[in-house]
Protein backbone atom coordinates (compact mmCIF):
# COMPACT_ATOMS: atom_id res chain seq x y z
CA UNK A 1 0.00 0.00 0.00
CA UNK A 2 2.79 2.20 0.47
CA UNK A 3 3.89 2.05 -3.07
CA UNK A 4 -0.06 2.55 -3.98
CA UNK A 5 0.12 5.75 -2.73
CA UNK A 6 3.04 6.96 -4.83
CA UNK A 7 4.69 9.71 -2.95
CA UNK A 8 1.63 10.96 -1.09
CA UNK A 9 2.36 12.90 2.24
CA UNK A 10 1.43 9.85 4.18
CA UNK A 11 2.44 7.41 6.75
CA UNK A 12 1.10 3.72 7.94
CA UNK A 13 1.69 2.97 11.21
CA UNK A 14 0.44 -0.84 12.46
CA UNK A 15 0.31 -1.36 16.04
CA UNK A 16 -0.42 -4.91 18.08
CA UNK A 17 -3.45 -5.42 20.53
CA UNK A 18 -1.74 -3.71 23.12
CA UNK A 19 -1.96 -1.27 21.27
CA UNK A 20 2.09 0.03 20.84
CA UNK A 21 3.95 0.48 17.60
CA UNK A 22 5.21 -2.39 15.85
CA UNK A 23 6.11 -0.63 12.41
CA UNK A 24 5.81 2.61 10.53
CA UNK A 25 5.63 2.90 6.55
CA UNK A 26 6.16 5.84 4.71
CA UNK A 27 6.21 6.99 1.38
CA UNK A 28 7.25 11.24 2.17
CA UNK A 29 9.63 11.17 3.86
CA UNK A 30 9.16 14.74 5.51
CA UNK A 31 6.00 13.27 7.24
CA UNK A 32 7.91 10.03 8.39
CA UNK A 33 10.30 12.38 10.47
CA UNK A 34 7.98 14.70 11.56
CA UNK A 35 5.98 10.98 12.74
CA UNK A 36 9.11 10.55 14.61
CA UNK A 37 9.75 14.03 16.12
CA UNK A 38 6.22 13.67 17.61
CA UNK A 39 7.51 10.44 19.32
CA UNK A 40 5.57 7.69 17.05
CA UNK A 41 8.25 5.41 16.41
CA UNK A 42 8.41 1.44 17.01
CA UNK A 43 8.32 0.52 20.48
CA UNK A 44 6.01 3.91 21.20
CA UNK A 45 2.74 3.11 23.62
CA UNK A 46 -0.19 4.57 22.49
CA UNK A 47 -2.80 3.47 24.43
CA UNK A 48 -5.62 6.19 25.43
CA UNK A 49 -4.35 5.87 28.80
CA UNK A 50 -0.57 7.22 27.27
CA UNK A 51 -2.04 9.79 24.15
CA UNK A 52 -5.77 10.19 25.09
CA UNK A 53 -8.07 10.26 22.27
CA UNK A 54 -5.53 8.92 19.14
CA UNK A 55 -6.07 7.11 15.68
CA UNK A 56 -4.72 3.91 17.07
CA UNK A 57 -4.96 3.59 20.96
CA UNK A 58 -9.23 4.71 20.29
CA UNK A 59 -10.00 1.94 17.61
CA UNK A 60 -8.21 -0.75 20.20
CA UNK A 61 -10.25 0.27 22.70
CA UNK A 62 -13.51 0.95 21.06
CA UNK A 63 -13.00 -2.08 18.77
CA UNK A 64 -14.45 0.71 15.79
CA UNK A 65 -12.35 2.75 12.89
CA UNK A 66 -12.33 6.14 14.03
CA UNK A 67 -11.13 9.49 11.95
CA UNK A 68 -9.57 12.34 13.68
CA UNK A 69 -9.14 15.67 12.10
CA UNK A 70 -6.89 18.49 13.56
CA UNK A 71 -7.92 19.15 17.62
CA UNK A 72 -10.10 16.07 17.81
CA UNK A 73 -6.81 14.42 18.88
CA UNK A 74 -6.66 14.49 22.91
CA UNK A 75 -2.47 15.50 22.30
CA UNK A 76 -1.90 19.09 20.66
CA UNK A 77 0.97 18.30 18.35
CA UNK A 78 -0.92 16.28 16.26
CA UNK A 79 -3.54 18.56 15.43
CA UNK A 80 -1.58 19.18 11.91
CA UNK A 81 -2.47 15.66 10.96
CA UNK A 82 -5.77 13.95 9.72
CA UNK A 83 -5.54 10.47 10.94
CA UNK A 84 -8.04 7.26 9.83
CA UNK A 85 -7.24 4.11 12.70
CA UNK A 86 -8.84 0.71 12.56
CA UNK A 87 -9.05 -2.48 14.48
CA UNK A 88 -7.62 -5.54 13.20
CA UNK A 89 -9.99 -8.56 14.55
CA UNK A 90 -8.87 -12.38 14.21
CA UNK A 91 -11.67 -13.81 12.05
CA UNK A 92 -11.50 -17.19 13.90
CA UNK A 93 -11.34 -15.68 17.60
CA UNK A 94 -12.95 -12.44 16.90
CA UNK A 95 -9.58 -11.62 19.21
CA UNK A 96 -8.16 -7.80 18.46
CA UNK A 97 -4.69 -8.86 17.30
CA UNK A 98 -3.88 -5.17 16.66
CA UNK A 99 -4.52 -1.80 14.83
CA UNK A 100 -3.98 0.24 11.22
CA UNK A 101 -3.36 3.66 11.08
CA UNK A 102 -2.89 5.78 7.89
CA UNK A 103 -1.57 9.83 8.49
CA UNK A 104 -1.45 12.58 5.97
CA UNK A 105 -0.93 15.91 6.63
CA UNK A 106 -4.19 17.86 7.38
CA UNK A 107 -3.71 20.63 4.27
CA UNK A 108 -3.47 17.29 2.02
CA UNK A 109 -5.69 14.90 3.45
CA UNK A 110 -6.35 12.08 0.95
CA UNK A 111 -10.22 11.58 0.37
CA UNK A 112 -9.94 8.08 0.71
CA UNK A 113 -8.37 7.73 3.62
CA UNK A 114 -10.77 5.37 5.51
CA UNK A 115 -11.57 2.80 2.45
CA UNK A 116 -7.62 2.51 1.85
CA UNK A 117 -7.00 1.71 5.54
CA UNK A 118 -10.20 -0.82 5.70
CA UNK A 119 -8.92 -2.47 2.54
CA UNK A 120 -5.39 -3.27 4.33
CA UNK A 121 -7.35 -4.21 7.45
CA UNK A 122 -9.47 -6.73 5.35
CA UNK A 123 -5.95 -7.98 3.18
CA UNK A 124 -4.19 -8.59 7.18
CA UNK A 125 -7.73 -10.64 8.43
CA UNK A 126 -8.20 -12.03 5.35
CA UNK A 127 -4.39 -13.97 5.57
CA UNK A 128 -4.77 -14.55 9.23
CA UNK A 129 -8.13 -16.56 8.12
CA UNK A 130 -6.37 -18.83 5.76
CA UNK A 131 -3.02 -19.40 8.13
CA UNK A 132 -5.50 -20.30 10.90
CA UNK A 133 -7.73 -22.90 8.81
CA UNK A 134 -3.98 -24.58 7.40
CA UNK A 135 -3.22 -24.85 11.32
CA UNK A 136 -6.61 -25.98 12.48
CA UNK A 137 -5.93 -28.72 10.01
CA UNK A 138 -2.77 -29.99 11.18
CA UNK A 139 -4.27 -30.05 15.14
CA UNK A 140 -7.66 -31.39 14.11
CA UNK A 141 -5.47 -34.31 12.24
CA UNK A 142 -3.26 -34.66 15.66
CA UNK A 143 -6.60 -34.58 17.78
CA UNK A 144 -7.93 -37.37 15.48
CA UNK A 145 -4.76 -39.55 15.58
CA UNK A 146 -4.61 -39.16 19.52
CA UNK A 147 -8.21 -39.65 20.20
CA UNK A 148 -8.50 -43.23 18.25
CA UNK A 149 -6.99 -44.53 21.68
CA UNK A 150 -10.30 -46.13 23.02
CA UNK A 151 -11.11 -44.36 26.28
CA UNK A 152 -8.00 -41.94 25.76
CA UNK A 153 -8.97 -38.65 27.49
CA UNK A 154 -7.12 -35.55 25.30
CA UNK A 155 -7.79 -32.34 23.86
CA UNK A 156 -6.58 -29.80 21.70
CA UNK A 157 -6.63 -25.85 22.47
CA UNK A 158 -5.94 -23.98 19.27
CA UNK A 159 -6.75 -20.50 17.80
CA UNK A 160 -10.50 -20.38 18.04
CA UNK A 161 -10.83 -24.09 18.19
CA UNK A 162 -11.16 -26.26 21.36
CA UNK A 163 -11.93 -30.07 21.22
CA UNK A 164 -12.42 -32.62 23.43
CA UNK A 165 -12.43 -36.72 23.66
CA UNK A 166 -15.83 -37.57 25.42
CA UNK A 167 -13.54 -39.25 28.18
CA UNK A 168 -12.16 -36.35 28.62
CA UNK A 169 -15.84 -34.19 28.24
CA UNK A 170 -16.50 -37.30 31.12
CA UNK A 171 -13.24 -36.80 33.63
CA UNK A 172 -13.38 -32.92 33.14
CA UNK A 173 -15.63 -30.45 34.46
CA UNK A 174 -16.12 -26.96 32.83
CA UNK A 175 -14.51 -25.31 35.63
CA UNK A 176 -11.22 -27.89 35.06
CA UNK A 177 -11.74 -27.30 31.24
CA UNK A 178 -11.16 -23.42 31.81
CA UNK A 179 -7.97 -24.39 33.64
CA UNK A 180 -6.55 -27.05 31.64
CA UNK A 181 -6.93 -24.55 28.80
CA UNK A 182 -5.57 -21.92 30.61
CA UNK A 183 -2.37 -23.49 31.24
CA UNK A 184 -2.04 -25.11 27.82
CA UNK A 185 -1.38 -21.61 26.95
CA UNK A 186 0.52 -20.69 29.29
CA UNK A 187 3.21 -23.92 28.76
CA UNK A 188 2.86 -23.59 25.01
CA UNK A 189 6.33 -21.77 24.06
CA UNK A 190 7.66 -24.90 25.83
CA UNK A 191 6.96 -27.12 23.40
CA UNK A 192 6.41 -29.58 25.77
CA UNK A 193 5.39 -29.87 30.04
CA UNK A 194 3.99 -31.76 32.12
CA UNK A 195 1.90 -31.07 35.76
CA UNK A 196 0.04 -32.90 38.21
CA UNK A 197 -3.83 -31.69 38.63
CA UNK A 198 -6.09 -32.36 41.43
CA UNK A 199 -9.73 -31.85 39.84
CA UNK A 200 -12.35 -30.22 41.66
CA UNK A 201 -13.94 -33.64 42.43
CA UNK A 202 -10.65 -34.53 44.24
CA UNK A 203 -9.27 -36.57 41.70
CA UNK A 204 -5.54 -36.21 40.67
CA UNK A 205 -4.43 -36.15 36.82
CA UNK A 206 -1.45 -35.87 35.19
CA UNK A 207 -1.67 -33.42 32.23
CA UNK A 208 1.00 -33.39 29.65
CA UNK A 209 1.16 -30.88 26.81
CA UNK A 210 2.65 -30.96 23.52
CA UNK A 211 2.77 -28.41 20.54
CA UNK A 212 2.28 -30.68 16.88
CA UNK A 213 4.56 -29.11 14.03
CA UNK A 214 2.96 -26.75 12.14
CA UNK A 215 0.09 -25.60 14.36
CA UNK A 216 -0.33 -22.60 16.71
CA UNK A 217 -2.24 -24.82 19.40
CA UNK A 218 -1.65 -27.35 22.39
CA UNK A 219 -2.20 -31.16 22.26
CA UNK A 220 -3.18 -32.32 26.26
CA UNK A 221 -3.44 -35.76 27.07
CA UNK A 222 -5.05 -36.44 30.33
CA UNK A 223 -4.13 -39.13 31.95
CA UNK A 224 -5.50 -40.59 35.63
CA UNK A 225 -3.42 -40.80 38.74
CA UNK A 226 -4.06 -44.64 38.53
CA UNK A 227 -3.03 -44.69 34.57
CA UNK A 228 -0.31 -42.66 34.92
CA UNK A 229 3.33 -43.40 34.83
CA UNK A 230 5.46 -42.79 37.50
CA UNK A 231 7.72 -40.35 36.07
CA UNK A 232 6.41 -37.95 32.65
CA UNK A 233 9.42 -36.25 30.52
CA UNK A 234 9.69 -32.46 32.09
CA UNK A 235 11.16 -33.76 36.17
CA UNK A 236 8.78 -34.96 38.93
CA UNK A 237 5.33 -33.01 39.53
CA UNK A 238 4.61 -30.19 41.27
CA UNK A 239 3.09 -30.71 44.55
CA UNK A 240 2.43 -27.37 45.91
CA UNK A 241 -0.93 -26.25 45.67
CA UNK A 242 -0.64 -22.02 44.92
CA UNK A 243 -2.96 -19.85 46.70
CA UNK A 244 -3.97 -16.60 44.78
CA UNK A 245 -5.01 -13.70 47.95
CA UNK A 246 -6.54 -10.66 45.75
CA UNK A 247 -7.38 -7.63 47.86
CA UNK A 248 -7.36 -4.23 48.22
CA UNK A 249 -4.45 -2.20 49.80
CA UNK A 250 -5.35 -2.37 53.91
CA UNK A 251 -7.75 -4.97 53.44
CA UNK A 252 -5.41 -7.98 55.33
CA UNK A 253 -3.42 -9.70 52.86
CA UNK A 254 -0.60 -9.83 54.50
CA UNK A 255 -2.45 -11.11 57.52
CA UNK A 256 -4.41 -13.79 55.41
CA UNK A 257 -1.34 -14.80 53.88
CA UNK A 258 0.64 -15.58 57.09
CA UNK A 259 -2.60 -17.24 58.79
CA UNK A 260 -2.51 -19.74 55.57
CA UNK A 261 1.18 -20.27 55.95
CA UNK A 262 1.67 -20.68 59.62
CA UNK A 263 4.59 -19.36 61.52
CA UNK A 264 7.99 -19.36 59.72
CA UNK A 265 6.75 -18.35 56.45
CA UNK A 266 9.64 -16.95 54.09
CA UNK A 267 8.58 -13.25 52.94
CA UNK A 268 9.35 -12.16 48.85
CA UNK A 269 7.98 -8.63 48.13
CA UNK A 270 7.64 -7.49 44.83
CA UNK A 271 8.79 -4.58 45.67
CA UNK A 272 12.34 -5.31 46.43
CA UNK A 273 12.63 -6.39 42.92
CA UNK A 274 13.01 -2.57 41.80
CA UNK A 275 15.61 -2.24 44.82
CA UNK A 276 17.78 -4.91 44.63
CA UNK A 277 17.21 -5.22 40.29
CA UNK A 278 15.24 -7.87 38.56
CA UNK A 279 18.22 -10.36 38.58
CA UNK A 280 19.07 -10.15 41.85
CA UNK A 281 15.50 -10.61 42.90
CA UNK A 282 14.70 -13.69 40.40
CA UNK A 283 18.34 -15.40 41.64
CA UNK A 284 16.48 -15.01 45.27
CA UNK A 285 13.13 -16.22 44.15
CA UNK A 286 14.51 -19.37 41.87
CA UNK A 287 16.91 -20.31 45.14
CA UNK A 288 14.11 -20.77 47.23
CA UNK A 289 11.23 -22.09 45.30
CA UNK A 290 14.18 -24.86 43.71
CA UNK A 291 15.18 -26.07 47.74
CA UNK A 292 12.88 -27.95 50.36
CA UNK A 293 12.14 -25.68 52.83
CA UNK A 294 8.96 -23.56 54.91
CA UNK A 295 6.01 -21.81 52.83
CA UNK A 296 6.72 -19.13 51.50
CA UNK A 297 4.52 -15.61 50.75
CA UNK A 298 4.87 -13.76 47.65
CA UNK A 299 3.65 -10.48 47.52
CA UNK A 300 2.33 -7.78 45.29
CA UNK A 301 2.07 -9.16 42.04
CA UNK A 302 1.36 -6.20 40.10
CA UNK A 303 4.62 -5.19 40.73
CA UNK A 304 6.36 -7.31 38.33
CA UNK A 305 7.90 -7.25 35.43
CA UNK A 306 6.19 -9.38 32.75
CA UNK A 307 9.66 -11.77 32.50
CA UNK A 308 9.13 -12.07 36.34
CA UNK A 309 5.70 -13.18 36.16
CA UNK A 310 6.53 -15.83 33.51
CA UNK A 311 9.58 -17.04 35.49
CA UNK A 312 7.24 -17.31 38.81
CA UNK A 313 4.49 -18.96 36.76
CA UNK A 314 7.46 -21.67 35.85
CA UNK A 315 8.72 -22.21 39.06
CA UNK A 316 5.23 -23.09 40.74
CA UNK A 317 4.89 -25.71 38.58
CA UNK A 318 7.66 -27.60 40.22
CA UNK A 319 8.33 -26.16 43.84
CA UNK A 320 8.08 -28.64 46.75
CA UNK A 321 7.06 -25.34 48.62
CA UNK A 322 3.51 -24.37 49.62
CA UNK A 323 3.43 -20.98 48.20
CA UNK A 324 1.00 -18.09 49.15
CA UNK A 325 0.13 -15.20 46.16
CA UNK A 326 -0.54 -11.90 47.06
CA UNK A 327 -2.59 -9.17 44.44
CA UNK A 328 -4.60 -6.48 44.35
CA UNK A 329 -8.03 -6.23 42.31
CA UNK A 330 -7.91 -4.73 38.47
CA UNK A 331 -7.13 -5.73 34.85
CA UNK A 332 -3.73 -6.84 35.62
CA UNK A 333 -5.50 -10.43 37.24
CA UNK A 334 -6.59 -10.92 33.29
CA UNK A 335 -3.93 -9.66 31.42
CA UNK A 336 -0.14 -9.69 32.60
CA UNK A 337 -1.02 -11.83 35.88
CA UNK A 338 -2.53 -14.46 34.14
CA UNK A 339 -0.08 -17.27 33.63
CA UNK A 340 0.16 -16.84 37.95
CA UNK A 341 -3.76 -16.58 38.03
CA UNK A 342 -4.00 -19.84 35.68
CA UNK A 343 -1.41 -22.04 37.54
CA UNK A 344 -3.52 -21.23 41.08
CA UNK A 345 -5.19 -24.28 42.39
CA UNK A 346 -6.91 -21.74 45.16
CA UNK A 347 -7.86 -18.09 45.01
CA UNK A 348 -9.60 -15.85 47.89
CA UNK A 349 -11.03 -12.24 47.43
CA UNK A 350 -11.04 -10.11 50.42
CA UNK A 351 -13.73 -7.96 50.39
CA UNK A 352 -13.64 -4.19 51.10
CA UNK A 353 -14.85 -2.42 54.80
CA UNK A 354 -16.71 0.19 52.61
CA UNK A 355 -18.54 -3.73 51.39
CA UNK A 356 -19.09 -5.21 54.95
CA UNK A 357 -19.93 -1.97 57.21
CA UNK A 358 -22.01 -4.45 59.59
CA UNK A 359 -18.08 -5.61 60.38
CA UNK A 360 -17.04 -2.17 60.95
CA UNK A 361 -18.05 -1.54 64.69
CA UNK A 362 -16.67 -5.11 66.28
CA UNK A 363 -13.56 -4.60 64.33
CA UNK A 364 -13.40 -1.14 65.71
CA UNK A 365 -14.09 -1.96 69.58
CA UNK A 366 -11.47 -5.04 68.98
CA UNK A 367 -8.81 -3.10 67.83
CA UNK A 368 -9.79 -0.74 70.55
CA UNK A 369 -9.39 -3.45 73.39
CA UNK A 370 -6.30 -4.50 72.17
CA UNK A 371 -4.64 -0.97 71.26
CA UNK A 372 -5.89 0.85 74.95
CA UNK A 373 -7.29 -2.38 77.27
CA UNK A 374 -10.34 -3.78 77.61
CA UNK A 375 -12.74 -1.78 79.60
CA UNK A 376 -10.80 1.50 79.43
CA UNK A 377 -12.60 3.27 77.19
CA UNK A 378 -15.71 2.75 74.52
CA UNK A 379 -17.08 3.86 71.60
CA UNK A 380 -19.86 6.17 72.34
CA UNK A 381 -23.05 4.89 69.83
CA UNK A 382 -22.72 8.11 67.89
CA UNK A 383 -19.34 7.59 67.54
CA UNK A 384 -19.81 4.33 66.04
CA UNK A 385 -22.70 5.40 63.68
CA UNK A 386 -19.76 7.90 62.14
CA UNK A 387 -17.24 5.55 62.01
CA UNK A 388 -19.73 3.13 60.18
CA UNK A 389 -20.99 5.79 57.55
CA UNK A 390 -16.79 6.19 56.38
CA UNK A 391 -16.29 5.24 53.21
CA UNK A 392 -12.78 3.62 54.56
CA UNK A 393 -10.30 3.80 50.97
CA UNK A 394 -7.49 2.21 53.06
CA UNK A 395 -9.42 -0.24 54.86
CA UNK A 396 -8.56 -2.21 57.81
CA UNK A 397 -5.26 -0.45 58.15
CA UNK A 398 -6.95 3.27 57.45
CA UNK A 399 -9.80 2.13 60.81
CA UNK A 400 -6.77 1.02 63.25
CA UNK A 401 -4.86 4.36 62.65
CA UNK A 402 -8.48 6.30 63.29
CA UNK A 403 -8.58 3.63 66.62
CA UNK A 404 -5.57 4.34 67.78
CA UNK A 405 -5.71 7.95 67.24
CA UNK A 406 -9.37 7.72 69.37
CA UNK A 407 -7.46 5.46 72.15
CA UNK A 408 -4.43 8.72 72.59
CA UNK A 409 -7.00 10.94 73.18
CA UNK A 410 -8.21 9.95 76.29
CA UNK A 411 -7.41 7.43 79.04
CA UNK A 412 -11.32 6.62 80.40
CA UNK A 413 -14.75 6.86 79.70
CA UNK A 414 -16.89 7.25 76.58
CA UNK A 415 -14.63 8.24 72.86
CA UNK A 416 -17.32 10.76 71.32
CA UNK A 417 -17.37 12.12 67.52
CA UNK A 418 -15.39 15.30 68.61
CA UNK A 419 -12.23 12.56 69.81
CA UNK A 420 -12.29 11.15 65.94
CA UNK A 421 -9.44 13.18 63.95
CA UNK A 422 -10.69 16.21 62.19
CA UNK A 423 -11.26 14.98 58.78
CA UNK A 424 -13.57 12.01 60.50
CA UNK A 425 -15.65 13.71 62.99
CA UNK A 426 -18.98 14.37 60.59
CA UNK A 427 -20.95 11.66 58.46
CA UNK A 428 -21.48 11.34 54.89
CA UNK A 429 -24.88 13.01 54.99
CA UNK A 430 -25.21 13.65 51.10
CA UNK A 431 -25.16 9.88 50.65
CA UNK A 432 -28.47 7.64 50.87
CA UNK A 433 -28.18 4.15 51.48
CA UNK A 434 -28.90 3.67 47.18
CA UNK A 435 -26.00 6.39 46.25
CA UNK A 436 -23.48 4.23 48.59
CA UNK A 437 -24.28 1.34 46.85
CA UNK A 438 -23.85 3.67 43.20
CA UNK A 439 -20.82 4.86 44.57
CA UNK A 440 -19.56 1.46 45.71
CA UNK A 441 -20.31 -0.55 42.26
CA UNK A 442 -18.74 2.74 40.10
CA UNK A 443 -15.90 2.36 42.36
CA UNK A 444 -15.62 -1.67 41.83
CA UNK A 445 -16.12 -1.73 38.19
CA UNK A 446 -13.07 1.35 37.32
CA UNK A 447 -10.91 -0.91 39.96
CA UNK A 448 -11.70 -3.83 38.07
CA UNK A 449 -11.02 -1.77 34.65
CA UNK A 450 -7.69 -1.09 35.66
CA UNK A 451 -8.70 2.40 36.08
CA UNK A 452 -9.90 2.26 32.17
CA UNK A 453 -13.27 4.49 32.59
CA UNK A 454 -14.45 3.56 29.09
CA UNK A 455 -14.21 -0.39 29.86
CA UNK A 456 -15.67 0.44 33.28
CA UNK A 457 -18.98 2.42 31.31
CA UNK A 458 -18.85 -1.25 29.28
CA UNK A 459 -19.03 -3.18 32.31
CA UNK A 460 -22.00 -0.94 34.08
CA UNK A 461 -24.02 -0.60 30.74
CA UNK A 462 -23.60 3.00 30.15
CA UNK A 463 -21.91 5.67 28.25
CA UNK A 464 -18.57 6.97 29.45
CA UNK A 465 -20.23 10.49 29.65
CA UNK A 466 -22.86 8.98 31.77
CA UNK A 467 -20.06 7.13 33.69
CA UNK A 468 -18.37 10.87 34.28
CA UNK A 469 -21.78 12.63 35.63
CA UNK A 470 -22.77 9.86 37.95
CA UNK A 471 -18.70 9.83 39.10
CA UNK A 472 -19.13 14.13 39.76
CA UNK A 473 -22.22 14.12 41.14
CA UNK A 474 -20.86 10.98 43.47
CA UNK A 475 -18.13 13.06 44.09
CA UNK A 476 -15.30 10.06 42.94
CA UNK A 477 -12.03 11.98 41.82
Amino acid sequence: MGRELDGAPAVLVLGDASPSVVHVQHVDRSVRQEMTDLGITVGTQVGEEHLGINALGTPALTGKGVLLRGEEHSVARFSSFVCYGHPIVHPASGRLEGVLSISCRAQAELPLLGPMARQIVRDIEERLRRDAGLAQQRLLAAFQKAARRRGHAVMVVGEGVVLASPPALDLLPPVDQTIVRAWSEIVRPLGEATRRYTLTSGRTVRLRSTSPEGTDGSLIHILPERDAPRELPGGPARTARPLLIVGEPGTGRTTRARQATGAGAAILDADDALAQGPQAWARSLEGLLATEGPPIVVENLSRLSEHLVTLLAHLLRDTPREVVLTASPGAHLETTLVPLVAVCAAREDLVPLRQRRHDIAPLARSMLAEIAGAGRVRLSRETVRILTEQPWHGNLSELREVVQALAASRSAGDLVPSDLPLPYRRENHDASPLRKAERDIILAAIAAAGGNKLQAARALGVSRSTLYNRMRALRIH
